[in-house]
This record gives C-alpha cells, sequence and structure tokens, in this order.
C-alpha cells in the first residue's frame, strides 16, 4: 500500500482523549476554591489545547502573576484529585484504540504533540497503556514551545528526519491546524472535541472528520 503521509502527529485532549469535561470541571472547582471571578464553561473549553499557563493568562489577563499561579496550582490539585484526572483518567474516544493499532500496522509512524504537561501525559499514557508503545515520541508543551507555535512540530520532524509535506498533524482546535500550517504540514481536523468545523478548517485544516475512529479509511481514500 502507498501511504499518503509517513508521519502522524496526534493531538490528546479533544482528539485521542474525551477529556474536556474532566478539565473543565477540575478548573471550576479550583477557581472556586480559590474564589476568583467566575468564568463560564465554555470560556474554560475555548482554551484546551493551549499550555495550561497561557491558558490560565487568557482566562484570567487581569490577574498578577502570582495569582495566575495559585490557580495554576489550584488546577493541578483538583486534577489530580478524586474528581479529576488522578483517580478516573479520561478515556479514550470510541474507537479510537482500534484505529492507532491499524495504522500501526499499516506502517505509519505516530507521535503525540500536546499541550499537556509531561507529567500529566505520562499519566495519561499510564492508564490507556496499549496504546503507549505506539508512539514513536511524544511532545509536551512543557518540554518545548506551547501550541500555536509549532516548535514542537519542528523538532519532531528533525529528530524523526521526516519533511513537513510527509507529516499530517491531527487535532479538534484550530491552534492544531494553526502550527501545522506554519510549517507547511497538512493537518486534519476532528469534530469531537473543542473547536467547531469551520474554525477549524478556517485556520488551516483540509478537512475535518467526525473522530480519529475514521481516520483510517480517511487516508485510505487519498
Amino acid at each position: 500500500m502507498v501511504r499518503p503521509y509517513d508521519l502522524l502527529i496526534f493531538d490528546w485532549d479533544g482528539t485521542l482523549s474525551d477529556s474536556a469535561q474532566i478539565i473543565v470541571d477540575s478548573m471550576q472547582g479550583a477557581i472556586a476554591a480559590l474564589k476568583l471571578p467566575a468564568r463560564e464553561d465554555h470560556q474554560i473549553r475555548e482554551l484546551i489545547g493551549l499550555s495550561l499557563a497561557d491558558g490560565m493568562r487568557r482566562l484570567y489577563p487581569e490577574a498578577a502573576p502570582g495569582e495566575v499561579m495559585n490557580l495554576l496550582e489550584g488546577y493541578r490539585r483538583q486534577w489530580l484529585g478524586p474528581a479529576g484526572g488522578g483517580a478516573n483518567e479520561a478515556p479514550l474516544f470510541a474507537g479510537a484504540e482500534t484505529a492507532l493499532e491499524q495504522l500501526h500496522g499499516a506502517g505509519y509512524w505516530m507521535t503525540v504533540a500536546t499541550g499537556k504537561s509531561r507529567p500529566g501525559l505520562d499519566r495519561s499514557l499510564r492508564k490507556h497503556a496499549g496504546i503507549k508503545p505506539l508512539f514513536l515520541l511524544t511532545k509536551t508543551a512543557d518540554e518545548t514551545a506551547a501550541k500555536p507555535d509549532p516548535l514542537m512540530l519542528r523538532e519532531t520532524l528533525a529528530e524523526l528526519g521526516v519533511l513537513p509535506e510527509r507529516a499530517l498533524m491531527i487535532g479538534d482546535t484550530e491552534y492544531d491546524a494553526a502550527m501545522a500550517s506554519a510549517i507547511g504540514m497538512p493537518s486534519l481536523g476532528v469534530a469531537c472535541g473543542v473547536h467547531d468545523r469551520s474554525r477549524i478548517r478556517a485556520a488551516g485544516a483540509m478537512a475535518v472528520i467526525d473522530s480519529v475512529s475514521d481516520l483510517p479509511d480517511w487516508l485510505e481514500a487519498r
């Protein structure tokens, strides 16, 4: 089989993992605990995909750096506690693991490029241990520049020796599409996450599929 790409790069939250509501609930718990001004759920969902620090600065632009750090720490406590990912790590979207296994079997190289922190992604991969060996490498926002800066994509390509046009970024937000577009890498959106189809397309994605479970068929039709 002639593959249209050599490398598939996946976002995590909202693309492989159905984690949006857990993230929102954990953040709302941190906001309440710190008695910060209320924010709507949709305002928090809007920022999923960015690094945590960047998201907090956008959510509370009026806050002093110390207040932002308090919110970050409060969020981490919520996330790691009984109501958050520490006890109830978000599930993968239906069919995602099967699709990844199918793509790996077809010879695709696969990696992760996420706005999560390294501890957060490692925790997720421990929970979903079956897919961890399928990824050649993973990049997190605390180890490189955060989205939509394309540095994590540049580093991935350099480490694997892949040209931008031979790689495909798959994600659920405009941040994923924008960072791919910045270096001439094609991107594909998934509609199961936090940004709508038109927004992902406007940021540069060539198409938007319903979920990663549809990816093998989409690639085969290329």
